[in-house]
Protein backbone atom coordinates (compact mmCIF):
# COMPACT_ATOMS: atom_id res chain seq x y z
CA UNK A 1 0.00 0.00 0.00
CA UNK A 2 1.42 3.67 -1.17
CA UNK A 3 2.23 5.64 2.45
CA UNK A 4 -0.44 8.01 1.41
CA UNK A 5 -2.96 5.22 1.78
CA UNK A 6 -1.42 4.85 4.84
CA UNK A 7 -1.78 8.70 6.10
CA UNK A 8 -5.08 8.36 4.82
CA UNK A 9 -6.17 5.75 7.15
CA UNK A 10 -4.80 7.43 10.00
CA UNK A 11 -6.87 10.51 8.87
CA UNK A 12 -9.95 8.04 8.91
CA UNK A 13 -8.98 6.89 12.18
CA UNK A 14 -9.00 3.43 10.67
CA UNK A 15 -7.28 0.81 12.77
CA UNK A 16 -6.19 -0.75 9.32
CA UNK A 17 -3.75 2.21 9.56
CA UNK A 18 -1.43 0.41 11.77
CA UNK A 19 -1.49 -3.28 10.49
CA UNK A 20 -0.52 -1.55 6.84
CA UNK A 21 2.18 0.53 8.47
CA UNK A 22 3.64 -2.42 10.24
CA UNK A 23 3.45 -4.18 6.93
CA UNK A 24 5.39 -1.54 5.35
CA UNK A 25 7.70 0.04 7.92
CA UNK A 26 7.48 -2.59 10.88
CA UNK A 27 11.21 -4.43 9.76
CA UNK A 28 12.60 -0.97 9.39
CA UNK A 29 11.48 0.62 12.55
CA UNK A 30 12.53 -3.05 14.40
CA UNK A 31 16.24 -2.90 12.90
CA UNK A 32 16.50 0.97 14.15
CA UNK A 33 15.29 0.14 17.96
CA UNK A 34 17.33 -3.55 18.08
CA UNK A 35 20.51 -1.48 16.52
CA UNK A 36 19.89 0.60 19.44
CA UNK A 37 18.96 -1.45 22.35
CA UNK A 38 20.51 -4.91 21.21
CA UNK A 39 16.80 -6.32 23.07
CA UNK A 40 14.28 -7.40 21.06
CA UNK A 41 11.58 -7.40 23.47
CA UNK A 42 12.62 -3.64 24.07
CA UNK A 43 12.89 -3.23 20.65
CA UNK A 44 9.09 -4.46 19.87
CA UNK A 45 7.81 -2.15 22.99
CA UNK A 46 9.40 0.80 21.36
CA UNK A 47 8.00 -0.26 18.01
CA UNK A 48 4.34 -0.65 19.55
CA UNK A 49 4.96 2.61 21.33
CA UNK A 50 5.79 4.51 17.88
CA UNK A 51 2.50 3.51 16.30
CA UNK A 52 0.76 5.21 19.18
CA UNK A 53 2.86 7.79 18.96
CA UNK A 54 1.72 7.84 14.87
CA UNK A 55 -1.72 7.31 15.65
CA UNK A 56 -1.60 10.21 17.82
CA UNK A 57 0.05 12.28 15.91
CA UNK A 58 -1.28 11.70 12.03
CA UNK A 59 -3.29 13.98 12.32
CA UNK A 60 -2.14 16.57 12.10
CA UNK A 61 1.20 15.71 11.11
CA UNK A 62 0.59 14.65 6.73
CA UNK A 63 4.75 13.19 7.38
CA UNK A 64 6.47 12.67 3.92
CA UNK A 65 8.21 10.44 3.58
CA UNK A 66 6.41 8.08 5.68
CA UNK A 67 9.30 5.64 6.77
CA UNK A 68 11.91 8.89 8.22
CA UNK A 69 8.83 9.81 10.47
CA UNK A 70 7.87 6.56 11.74
CA UNK A 71 11.71 5.77 12.06
CA UNK A 72 12.15 8.85 13.85
CA UNK A 73 9.70 7.93 16.53
CA UNK A 74 10.71 4.52 16.98
CA UNK A 75 14.11 5.42 17.01
CA UNK A 76 13.37 8.58 19.88
CA UNK A 77 11.86 6.09 21.86
CA UNK A 78 14.40 3.50 21.78
CA UNK A 79 16.99 5.94 22.68
CA UNK A 80 15.16 7.33 25.63
CA UNK A 81 14.68 3.54 26.72
CA UNK A 82 18.49 3.18 26.09
CA UNK A 83 19.38 5.76 28.66
CA UNK A 84 16.63 4.17 30.99
CA UNK A 85 18.20 0.83 30.86
CA UNK A 86 21.88 1.69 30.90
CA UNK A 87 21.86 4.60 32.95
CA UNK A 88 24.94 3.42 35.32
CA UNK A 89 26.56 0.69 32.50
CA UNK A 90 27.85 0.47 28.95
CA UNK A 91 25.69 -0.96 25.97
CA UNK A 92 28.66 -1.57 23.77
CA UNK A 93 26.94 -1.42 20.67
CA UNK A 94 25.26 1.62 20.75
CA UNK A 95 27.99 3.66 22.72
CA UNK A 96 30.36 2.54 20.37
CA UNK A 97 28.48 4.31 17.74
CA UNK A 98 28.27 7.43 19.96
CA UNK A 99 32.60 7.35 20.71
CA UNK A 100 32.85 7.35 17.23
CA UNK A 101 31.12 10.78 17.06
CA UNK A 102 31.81 12.54 20.41
CA UNK A 103 34.12 14.85 19.50
CA UNK A 104 30.77 16.72 17.29
CA UNK A 105 28.53 16.12 19.95
CA UNK A 106 27.35 18.52 22.99
CA UNK A 107 27.59 17.80 26.45
CA UNK A 108 23.63 18.28 26.78
CA UNK A 109 21.49 21.15 26.52
CA UNK A 110 20.83 23.80 28.99
CA UNK A 111 20.70 27.69 28.14
CA UNK A 112 19.18 29.23 25.20
CA UNK A 113 22.48 29.47 23.80
CA UNK A 114 23.62 26.21 24.11
CA UNK A 115 20.02 24.92 21.91
CA UNK A 116 20.95 27.43 19.45
CA UNK A 117 24.49 25.80 19.24
CA UNK A 118 23.05 22.40 18.87
CA UNK A 119 20.64 23.74 16.04
CA UNK A 120 23.30 24.97 14.45
CA UNK A 121 25.27 22.10 14.35
CA UNK A 122 22.34 20.13 13.46
CA UNK A 123 22.36 22.16 10.05
CA UNK A 124 26.15 22.23 9.34
CA UNK A 125 25.64 18.35 9.90
CA UNK A 126 23.04 17.90 7.60
CA UNK A 127 24.75 20.20 4.81
CA UNK A 128 27.89 18.24 4.95
CA UNK A 129 25.86 14.91 4.51
CA UNK A 130 23.78 16.41 1.56
CA UNK A 131 27.41 17.27 -0.03
CA UNK A 132 28.28 14.17 0.24
CA UNK A 133 28.51 11.35 -2.69
CA UNK A 134 25.55 8.50 -2.54
CA UNK A 135 27.43 5.82 -1.28
CA UNK A 136 29.24 7.94 1.73
CA UNK A 137 25.62 9.25 2.66
CA UNK A 138 24.33 5.88 2.34
CA UNK A 139 26.67 4.45 4.92
CA UNK A 140 27.07 7.84 7.13
CA UNK A 141 23.30 7.13 7.56
CA UNK A 142 23.08 3.63 8.40
CA UNK A 143 26.03 3.92 10.78
CA UNK A 144 25.12 7.14 12.84
CA UNK A 145 21.15 7.52 12.13
CA UNK A 146 20.35 3.90 12.28
CA UNK A 147 23.11 2.28 14.31
CA UNK A 148 23.10 -0.33 12.34
CA UNK A 149 26.70 -2.57 12.29
CA UNK A 150 29.76 -2.01 9.86
CA UNK A 151 29.23 -5.48 9.06
CA UNK A 152 25.41 -5.07 8.01
CA UNK A 153 26.22 -2.11 6.13
CA UNK A 154 29.36 -3.56 4.21
CA UNK A 155 27.13 -6.38 3.75
CA UNK A 156 24.09 -4.23 1.79
CA UNK A 157 27.22 -2.36 -0.06
CA UNK A 158 29.13 -5.84 -1.27
CA UNK A 159 32.07 -4.51 0.32
CA UNK A 160 34.52 -5.84 2.84
CA UNK A 161 33.80 -4.07 6.34
CA UNK A 162 37.67 -2.76 6.37
CA UNK A 163 36.19 -0.76 3.39
CA UNK A 164 33.44 0.53 5.35
CA UNK A 165 35.41 1.10 8.44
CA UNK A 166 38.32 3.46 6.21
CA UNK A 167 35.12 5.49 4.35
CA UNK A 168 33.51 6.59 7.88
CA UNK A 169 37.20 7.04 9.29
CA UNK A 170 37.33 9.39 6.22
CA UNK A 171 34.24 10.33 6.46
CA UNK A 172 34.45 11.46 10.11
CA UNK A 173 37.42 13.70 9.22
CA UNK A 174 35.85 15.74 6.33
CA UNK A 175 33.31 16.10 8.85
CA UNK A 176 35.33 17.54 11.79
CA UNK A 177 37.33 19.90 9.17
CA UNK A 178 34.41 21.02 8.13
CA UNK A 179 33.04 21.83 11.07
CA UNK A 180 36.17 23.60 11.85
CA UNK A 181 35.69 25.43 8.90
CA UNK A 182 31.82 26.46 9.86
CA UNK A 183 33.48 27.60 13.05
CA UNK A 184 31.57 25.43 14.85
CA UNK A 185 34.28 22.87 16.28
Amino acid sequence: MEDSKIIQLFYERSEQAIDELDMKHGAKMRQAALHILGNALDAEECVNDAYLAAWNTIPPEKPAPLLTYVCKLARNLAINRYHANTAKKRNSAYDLVLDELEEFLPNGRGTPAEEYEVRELANAINAFVDRLCYDDRYIFMRRYWYSDPVKEIAAAMHWKSHRVSVRLSRIRKNLKNYLKKEGLL
